[in-house]
């Protein structure tokens, strides 16, 4: 349940790009729906008793974040912020300290951004329609889909990193989908899903679940797949992943984000505002951690504390206003 990037020029499918073979695509969708029937995950945001703000709030925490992590997190938050206004009426800082070691924690502030919006515009209620989906704060195409689908059961186009994996192996015979979202993917995507409401959230549930438990990146378990005597991918032979070259992987070891993270996790803990030789201990490079610092304050993570001796400053979590 990962957003995915936007399409690229270059990247852009031809306009007269083959259409999709109408059988394959019901042959896939029932296959797939039936094998989720029988293997779906018990998630919390499934439950019958969900509301749209907990599968909205499950989304933006599942980017870039595996399931394993959100599930407990997810948890927490619904049952102390269980609507919109409960979380936009809490404190920056305790938001930040909920979402602890989540990753990006600017989508937290974002996800409150998001909250404060709902109350200020729809009365609290999260909306179905995808255009006031859209013009939250923090909800991209991916985000409306998906909220459409699983928590309003509306027909709508769930593209995320899975989906579009699954949709390239069977359907395309690539081993992945190129690295950024193209035109092409698109209208493959939208030649599988189903036109009812129903038929289309239950697709966008069972292709996602698929890509994440059985149609994986690094290693596929194409023995345990309901659709691998139809995979384009499989038929050929597996060919090797022809963008292997165009994918970036960042180490996290010594990078920006890991001291970002360290400065964020001394904040959560502290009491008080940490003086700035707290913060100088956690990092050796001054001059990489005093930039991830910087762009702390100024994505509004953290704030600067004045102190008596202004060569001495403090920081913290943003209290808010």
């Amino acid at each position: 349940m990962s957003a995915v990037p936007p399409t690229s020029p270059a990247d852009a499918a031809p306009a007269d790009a083959q259409p999709v073979d109408p059988a394959l695509a019901a042959g896939v969708r029932a296959d797939v729906v039936a094998w989720f029937g029988a293997h779906a995950r018990e998630l919390p945001w499934r439950a019958p008793d969900r509301t749209p703000w907990g599968v909205l709030v499950s989304e933006v925490m599942l980017q870039q974040t595996p399931v394993v992590r959100v599930e407990p997190a997810w948890r927490a938050w619904t049952t102390r912020w269980p609507t919109p206004a409960d979380l936009a009426a809490a404190s920056p800082a305790d938001v930040l300290r909920a979402w602890d070691r989540l990753g990006y924690p600017r989508r937290a502030l974002r996800l409150q951004e998001c909250a404060r919006a709902v109350v200020e515009r729809h009365g609290g209620v999260v909306p179905s329609d995808e255009d006031a989906l859209l013009a939250l704060p923090g909800i991209g195409a991916y985000t409306a889909a998906a909220v459409r689908a699983f928590a309003f059961g509306l027909r709508s186009v769930v593209l995320d990193t899975n989906v579009r994996r699954v949709l390239a192996r069977v359907a395309e015979g690539a081993a992945l989908p190129a690295p950024a979202l193209t035109v092409g993917e698109r209208r493959l995507a939208e030649a599988f899903v189903p036109a009812d409401d129903d038929g289309a959230a239950r697709w966008a549930a069972a292709s996602m679940e698929l890509g994440a438990l059985v149609c994986t990146a690094r290693a596929p378990r194409c023995e345990a797949c309901p659709v691998a005597d139809r995979c384009a991918w499989r038929l050929a032979g597996k060919p090797a992943d022809v963008h292997a070259l165009r994918r970036r992987t960042q180490a996290w070891a010594g990078t920006d984000r890991q001291v970002r993270g360290r400065i964020m996790a001394l904040l959560r803990e502290a009491l008080e505002p940490a003086p700035a030789e707290a913060v100088a201990a956690v990092w050796p490079d001054d001059a990489q951690r005093d930039r991830c610092l910087a762009g702390l304050l100024v994505d509004g993570l953290v704030e600067r504390v004045p102190g008596e001796d202004p060569e001495r400053p403090r920081y913290r979590l943003p209290a808010g206003a």
